[in-house]
């Protein structure tokens, strides 16, 4: 059984970019060729200048990699989502189902390793095994003991601007860095196109320095794209989307070393996706390393089913393996997404020169660096 907290299939952030190693993940899972049906394979990265606009470099994202050639595709949320649904069976999942609190099961004989599970509407469940999807305000990370997700002190924001009769952007992915910020802008198909913005506040104490509605956030992405003489028609894709599609949020992300230390699993119990390794979006590999963990956990525990016994010892040592596979790699991406996007949104002057005049084709190359992974198959 699936809980999933909202009253039906989330379509929330739109899109992302979908790596060499999350469509290895895909691919495993069955619905890798869907993927490619509807989503734009893109070329190459694009580096602008932040005083005029054009491009400083340029990256080819067809290269061959240590593991066979590169892929990235900007992959819409909803889009994916249809398809992972479409491949359970009817009722697998249950709507409107979050999960307040997590209780050992003491009451029944022989209950073992089974949870109680408490839900917002005063219901409960019990559960053999317990895998916490449960995004980065975790329930079941926080019974684990993982140290809460902490503020990277930067923001973002992200649109969705349609073309009903086609956008004519070249399938490539545009990066804008400027004075404490940073901005993107990549098409998903022939008539959508996503973009973002990551910025760090100017408020001394953190709090926001703008007005977070729709209209004026809108208006604050569009100040800061012309400080850097962003291209006109990425002025428009920002100015053609809809009002309510424009949403803020702090960027947050655990702390590796806790990843290294703390407990992933413990008993019948484990965690994957954003509920074990938030991270800042810099390398654009969260949703990619989440489709990695389905597939290392979906494989360590169809190893633990088809051993001998009642699978109840079987289980948790198959969690254990998949902490152990899972615990580098998150930390790894975390900490070098981390650093990446302090280098790019960097508001001092040494940095910034560096990263302008040497270091942007160094960090567009670093993007292949992360989806040179492979994490098997099924």
């Amino acid at each position: 059984m699936v809980l999933e907290s909202s009253p039906a299939l989330r379509t929330s952030g739109f899109a992302f970019m979908t790596w060499t190693n999350a469509f290895r993940a895909l691919d495993a899972l069955g619905v890798g060729d869907k993927m490619r049906s509807h989503h734009l394979q893109v070329q190459g990265v694009r580096v602008m200048s932040p005083t005029t606009g054009e491009v400083v470099r340029e990256l080819d994202l067809r290269v061959q990699g240590k593991l066979g050639p590169h892929e990235a595709r900007c992959v819409q949320r909803n889009v994916l989502l249809q398809a992972l649904e479409e491949e359970l069976p009817a009722g697998t999942i249950r709507y409107s189902s979050r999960i307040v609190s997590i209780d050992d099961d003491k009451e029944k004989e022989g209950g073992g390793d089974a949870k109680i599970l408490h839900l917002a509407d005063g219901s409960t469940l019990r559960a053999k095994v317990l895998i916490g999807c449960d995004g980065i305000n975790s329930v079941v990370a926080k019974w684990l003991g993982l140290a809460k997700p902490l503020d990277s002190g930067r923001r973002a924001t992200r649109g969705h601007a349609k073309y009903p009769d086609g956008h004519g952007f070249q399938p490539k992915f545009m990066q804008f860095s400027g004075n404490g910020f940073r901005a993107g802008l990549v098409p998903c198909g022939d008539t959508d196109v996503y973009w973002f913005l990551t910025w760090s506040p100017s408020c001394p104490d953190g709090t926001e320095d703008v007005d977070p509605s729709p209209a004026e956030m809108k208006q604050f992405v569009l100040a800061k794209l012309r400080s850097i003489k962003a291209p006109a028609e990425v002025l428009e894709a920002v100015e053609r989307s809809e009002m309510n599609d424009v949403l803020v949020a702090p960027l947050r992300y655990r702390p590796p070393l806790s990843l290294l230390f703390g407990s992933i699993s413990k008993g019948n119990v484990c965690v994957a996706g954003d509920a074990l390794h938030p991270t800042t979006p810099d390398l654009a590999q969260g949703a990619c390393i989440a489709l990695e963990d389905a597939v290392v956990l979906a494989r360590c525990l169809g190893d633990a089913m088809a051993g001998d016994g009642d699978g109840t010892e079987t289980v948790e040592e198959a969690l254990r393996r998949y902490a152990g596979i899972r615990r580098w790699r998150s930390a790894q991406v975390i900490a070098a997404s981390y650093m990446v996007g302090r280098v790019q949104q960097s508001e001092h002057a040494v940095v910034r020169f560096a990263r302008d005049r040497v270091l942007s084709g160094v960090l567009a190359k670093g993007l292949l660096m992360m989806p040179d992974y492979d994490c098997g198959t099924l």
